[in-house]
């Protein structure tokens, strides 16, 4: 089962090699990571910049357990102020993805469509390519993606999942 991780920790030079390198001695691999700096309402912070917000997608491999210890790892480091698992929590996830693909002039107007349906923007278009931009919930990027790989996919770059909690409640 896939974990989707908020970690809000201090916005200090050498925190996120402290988090990769624990996930690293255990032998974990890390699926998605955004990292950015935040602004906190449980953590007054009045210039926004002494916090930054990970967001993690991990695997427990089938061993609930996994996540134990990993939260309680975290937990000691210094840096991490707060953290919680929203695997399931209702929150808002969203990724981006840029992909480009090959097109012919006679394909472009396929493409347009499929873009118009996915919501995405055709961001650049370039002698026998198009590059794409889709944004949302990462089950609509992997769809678009699916869509797209029989035109044939060039170069593909996503961003880290990003999570919010929906309603009152912080992340």
């Amino acid at each position: 089962m896939k974990h989707t991780i908020a970690v809000l920790v201090n916005n200090k030079p050498g925190v996120l090699a402290k988090v990769a390198g624990l996930f690293a001695r255990r032998g974990y691999n890390i699926d998605s990571l955004a990292v950015n700096a935040t602004v906190d309402g449980n953590y007054p912070d009045p210039a926004g910049d002494k916090y930054s917000r990970m967001t993690l997608v991990v695997d427990d491999e089938g061993d609930p357990g996994i996540m134990d210890q990993i939260e309680k790892q975290l937990d000691k480091l210094v840096d991490v102020v707060h953290l919680s698992d929203h695997t399931q929590t209702q929150v808002v996830r969203r990724e981006l993805a840029l992909i480009k693909i090959r097109a012919t002039p006679e394909q472009r107007s396929e493409v347009f469509t499929v873009c118009q349906i996915f919501r995405a923007l055709i961001v650049d278009i370039g002698e026998g390519v198009i590059m794409v931009e889709v944004g949302g919930a990462p089950e609509k990027v992997d769809a678009m993606v699916e869509v797209l790989r029989p035109y044939g996919i060039l170069e593909l770059v996503r961003t880290g999942r990003v999570v919010l909690v929906r309603g009152q409640r912080m992340t």
